[in-house]
């Protein structure tokens, strides 16, 4: 086939939805990183609050976004991605506007009531509801709206327009930080317009998409039963668990690193800026990255990913300077490539037939459990090594460990727990 022939094959496989979701997709996603960018440095630097308190705020904040699309999914599939996306838009539209509204004069109030503690607590869980609908709605319409020849073309254009927003979303907190000079309030601000202008392209140009003989889930009661029948399956719910290290190790970028930069090695350090490095990588090098691990089995090659981005803390640990970190960034963004196609490759062929969607859905849960962890870990390690003992570049050993203790386990469950897969491995 040639080239102009694919070209027309990849217009007419896509129903218009296609392509307005993704796009709302890209703005929702940039305005999560922008947001997520600066959430620590301003909780500690604005607010006051101690790294110990950031990080649980961090890491409840991120497991909510990470956990309910597993229930967010399946829900959208009752009530219509259209009106879930419009949904989750709104609501973030509210949680991000109220997030860069805390110091605001008339805040003062709610803020002498609540206290800043549950105050900033509420406030974050409203805008960490809109990823747990937009995510599976997004994949879903990708899906619904691909035809059977391009899907998986489409499915590659939804992956890169996670990481071109992940990419942007620190660029335009640092664009409006600092070139702009508005703030890091106005950070949450103009991640409210980002997702609030998506609400309104939902609302006028998104229709439903629907394939012929698609059944629609009866209830809201059936949807949430049916997501019980995954943690039946005890194997897979200790992989997930033993896979949740890699987002402990992870999720460090956002939760203690910035705070790193900031507190112990550069105060004026443009830590969002440098946020954009490992998207940067995904975006360049997944492809080659893909093409020169193609031949290491599914497992070990999650093993190897996990492995690797836990021992991209090691040239900070070593190194405590600016250059470290966005070394620790490039070398972080290769573990992540290497595990992570493969990750939802394995969990996609450890699905009994037509439970496909129910156990994609848990492919969130490690993602969730990761942040839940980091976020108190990241607060406990930056305040005991850095406050109290005075050796900041040793929590970073810390880090690397727990990923080294995961990368063990896997390799013993590899051996001698893992259950079948429902197809051969590549070879």
């Amino acid at each position: 086939m040639s080239f102009r022939q694919r070209l027309a094959e990849i217009r007419a496989g896509f129903l218009r939805s296609f392509w307005i979701a993704n796009l709302t997709e890209l703005f929702e996603r940039l305005a999560y990183y922008a947001t997520t960018a600066v959430l620590a440095v301003y909780l500690t630097e604005r607010l006051h609050f101690s790294k110990e308190l950031t990080g649980w705020m961090m890491g409840i904040f991120g497991f909510v976004v990470w956990f309910l699309p597993v229930l967010g999914g399946t829900l959208a599939d009752r009530f219509g991605f259209r009106r879930a996306l419009m949904f989750a838009y709104l609501v973030m539209t509210v949680g991000y506007f109220l997030l860069g509204s805390l110091t605001a004069p008339w805040m003062e109030a709610p803020r002498r009531w609540l206290g800043d503690r549950w105050l900033v607590l509420a406030i974050l869980m409203i805008p960490a509801l809109g990823p747990a609908v937009v995510k599976p709605c997004v994949a879903g319409t990708t899906a619904r709206a691909s035809a059977e020849n391009v899907r998986s073309i489409g499915y590659s254009i939804y992956y890169t327009v996670v990481n071109v927003g992940g990419l942007l979303g620190p660029m335009v907190a640092y664009l409006v930080r600092k070139p702009l000079g508005w703030g890091m309030a106005s950070v949450f601000r103009v991640s409210a317009l980002s997702v609030f202008l998506m609400f309104c392209g939902t609302w006028i140009f998104f229709r439903e998409p629907r394939q012929p003989g698609e059944e629609q889930v009866s209830s809201a009661r059936e949807a949430l039963r049916n997501m019980l029948v995954v943690l039946t399956n005890v194997r897979f719910v200790l992989f997930l668990l033993i896979f949740s290290s890699f987002w402990v190790v992870f999720w460090q970028e956002f939760i203690s690193a910035p705070l790193f930069l900031r507190s112990f090695v550069n105060p004026h350090a443009n830590f969002d800026l440098l946020l954009s490095v490992d998207p940067f990588i995904v975006i360049c090098f997944q492809i080659l990255v893909s093409f020169l691990t193609r031949r290491i089995p599914t497992f070990p090659a999650m093993t190897l990913g996990l492995l690797i981005s836990s021992l991209a803390w090691l040239v900070v640990a070593f190194h405590p300077t600016t250059v470290g970190m966005v070394a620790s960034f490039v070398v972080l963004a290769l573990g992540e490539i290497t595990q992570s196609p493969r990750f939802y490759e394995y969990v996609s062929r450890l699905a009994p037939s037509g439970q496909q969607g129910l156990y994609m859905g848990y492919a969130f849960l490690p993602v969730a459990i990761g942040y839940f962890i980091a976020g108190p870990l990241g607060g406990y390690l930056l305040h005991t090594f850095g406050d109290v003992l005075h050796r900041p570049q040793q929590m970073w050993w810390v880090v690397t460990g727990v990923g080294v203790v995961g990368a063990g386990l896997m390799v013993i469950y590899d051996r001698f727990v893992k259950p079948p897969e429902n197809s051969p491995r590549p070879s």
